[in-house]
C-alpha cells in the first residue's frame, strides 16, 4: 500500500470511528504484526483535531457491524491503563508509548502531571 493510500484510509477510518473529520496526518512509523509468521503491515499515524473537526457521534459503520465506545481520557491516565492491564490493544499500547517517548503532547502533558492532554 502506498503512503497516500494509507493517509486516505486512516483519515476515513479516523471520521467512521471517532467521528472526528482530520486533515493532517503524520505517519510515525510501520511494522509488521507478527514478524517471521504474518507479512501483513500495520502503519501508525498521528494527528491532532479539534472539537470543531466533529461531524458525527462516531462509534464505526452499522453496515460493518462495528460497535465502538469512544473514550477521550487523559494520556497518563492512558499509560497508567497499560500499568494496570486495562489497555491490552498492542496498537495502543505502541501508539501512547509513542506519545510518551517523543514528547507530543509535552505541552499539554509533562509525564509527571495529573493534568494532561486527552487521547482518542
Amino acid at each position: 500500500m502506498h503512503n497516500d493510500d494509507t493517509e486516505d484510509c486512516i483519515k476515513r477510518e479516523t471520521e467512521e470511528e471517532t467521528g472526528c473529520q482530520i486533515s493532517l496526518v503524520k505517519k510515525v512509523f510501520e511494522a509488521y504484526i507478527s514478524p517471521g509468521s504474518v507479512t501483513r503491515i500495520l502503519y501508525f499515524y498521528v494527528a491532532e483535531y479539534t472539537d470543531r473537526q466533529k461531524v458525527h457521534a462516531g462509534g464505526g459503520m452499522e453496515g460493518e457491524q462495528e460497535d465502538i465506545e469512544l473514550l477521550e481520557i487523559n494520556i497518563n491516565t492512558a499509560l497508567r491503563m497499560i500499568e494496570t492491564g486495562e489497555v491490552k490493544d498492542r496498537k495502543t499500547i505502541v501508539l501512547l508509548q509513542y506519545i510518551r517517548l517523543h514528547q507530543i503532547l509535552k505541552t499539554l502533558c509533562p509525564l509527571n502531571s495529573q493534568n494532561g492532554g486527552n487521547y482518542r
